[in-house]
């Protein structure tokens, strides 16, 4: 079950990353169904599967139930006090994408720098791992019309 899963959740991220999100769903949903039934619901193994299902929800245009998704990892996380860093990073970098998305700018910085801060944490303050929440980060201050701090950030880009 665990090979299984591994195998549907790299293809749900192939294909999400191939702009195909609606044809990551179904692998998306088998390392979910399969995650569950190797670790258990509550396992934080089973975030990856979980911000895949809400990445590809977002990218459908169903920030509801991506929300949903991005909830449920975030409860598991936060349940899951040895949780590594990376994972973390990546739920905080989710849902700052979600929030942008809804258009709640204020609570997408606050995802996107505590994404930034996690990785800057892990990987040292001029990772270039920390570069894609500070392009985020910048196109929320570039839709808020604050310019000038969008450009100090996609320069650290």
């Amino acid at each position: 079950q665990k090979l299984i899963l591994d195998l549907a959740q790299s293809r749900a991220q192939q294909l999400v990353l191939e702009g195909r999100p609606k044809a990551a769903e179904p692998a998306a949903l088998c390392a979910l169904r399969f995650g569950t039934h190797a670790y258990g619901s509550g396992s934080v193994q089973l975030v990856p599967a979980y911000i895949t299902l809400a990445q590809v929800c977002r990218d459908g245009g169903d920030l509801q139930q991506a929300f949903r998704y991005l909830c449920q990892a975030h409860w598991i996380v936060l349940s899951t006090p040895d949780c590594s860093v990376a994972l973390q990073a990546l739920l905080y970098h989710h849902l700052g994408l979600l929030c942008a998305a809804q258009g709640s700018f204020e609570q997408a910085l606050y995802h996107l720098s505590h994404e930034v801060y996690l990785t800057s944490s892990l990987f040292g303050p001029r990772c270039v791992e920390a570069s894609g929440g500070y392009f985020h980060m910048a196109n929320v201050y570039s839709h808020q019309n604050k310019l000038e701090v969008a450009d100090s950030l996609y320069a650290k880009v």
